[in-house]
């Protein structure tokens, strides 16, 4: 699944997609794409069934440049912004620097508004883990409406799959204590992110730590340690090889007391069979539904025997 250049009308060509659902990205003049990216990207999911990201691999890989000094692409000092705005920078976040990605061809700074917040986010088509998906955005949604409801203040969470950080910056804004984890290959982007929307705005800066899917659970994340409130997932089923480590994953994570949040867009029958498999070790309930979008949001309260 690549994503083609930029044409003389100054949109863009995605194989593999039609060149309708291409336009519908939005790119403009500035070779700026909008928010529909992620949209596309699910229905290239329909028409290529693909492996997961791997480290030093992204899944979209240009056919060739856009333009790199486009409006919203990272800068050389890693920030997004234009060389000649570098003083507005917060000193704090200059640290940040080495936490951004460099293998990026471009980024976009996209905006939400949850927890009466404005979020920028930044984003890339190049790989799975550097766009919100609809998943992740159901979920802001679900606990910005029930922060109250779920006590969120001052609890502790661990989301599985971040990504660019969404859902993770949400429950930092909403008063969590929050961990953000994912594949080593997105933490930079993640880490930069988070850092970027919640310093001085939330009571706990989130960490961000590595985890690879049912590899060194124990060594990484020890039960004796680590204990979480909640543990958040979005959008992290799709057409992948590792959805049983997935759900080993989801299980070990949760002890007594811990409740799972997993929202999901249902693509394929696969999505479906490994609800049925999650429903064998967590007690489910279906928390909210989005017939919009295919997305479904469960609550999974691990099984004991």
């Amino acid at each position: 699944m690549a994503f083609g250049q930029l044409g003389s009308d100054g949109t863009a060509s995605v194989s593999g997609c039609s060149p309708h659902l291409a336009g519908e990205m939005g790119w403009g003049n500035s070779g700026v794409w909008r928010q529909d990216a992620a949209a596309v990207m699910d229905v290239c999911l329909h028409s290529e069934q693909q492996q997961p990201r791997h480290l030093q691999e992204a899944p979209c890989t240009p056919d060739g440049g856009l333009e790199p000094a486009a409006e919203g692409a990272l800068q050389e000092d890693g920030t997004g912004r234009r060389p000649g705005d570098s003083n507005e920078i917060e000193p704090s976040l200059r640290s940040l620097q080495k936490f951004v990605p460099t293998d990026y061809a471009s980024y976009t700074q996209e905006h939400y508004l949850f927890a009466g917040t404005e979020i920028v986010i930044q984003e890339s088509i190049e790989s799975y883990g550097a766009v919100v998906w609809p998943g992740a955005t159901a979920l802001c949604r679900y606990l910005e409406e029930h922060a109250e409801e779920l006590n969120l203040q001052d609890a502790k969470i661990l989301e599985i799959g971040a990504g660019p950080g969404l859902v993770s910056t949400v429950a930092s804004i909403l008063g969590a204590q929050v961990t953000a984890t994912d594949l080593p290959d997105v933490l930079g982007n993640l880490q930069y992110n988070l850092l970027k929307n919640t310093l001085k705005r939330a009571a706990h800066l989130p960490e961000v730590r590595e985890l690879v899917w049912g590899e060194s659970l124990e060594q990484h994340f020890p039960r004796s340690t680590f204990y979480y409130d909640f543990v958040l997932a979005s959008d992290v089923v799709y057409h992948h090889y590792f959805l049983d480590k997935l759900l080993a994953t989801m299980a070990y994570l949760c002890q007594p007391g811990t409740v799972l949040l997993w929202a999901n867009k249902f693509r394929f029958s696969t999505d479906y069979e490994f609800l049925d498999k999650f429903k064998q070790v967590f007690d489910t309930t279906l928390l909210a539904e989005f017939p919009e979008s295919s997305v479904k949001i469960f609550k999974g309260i691990l099984k004991w025997d």
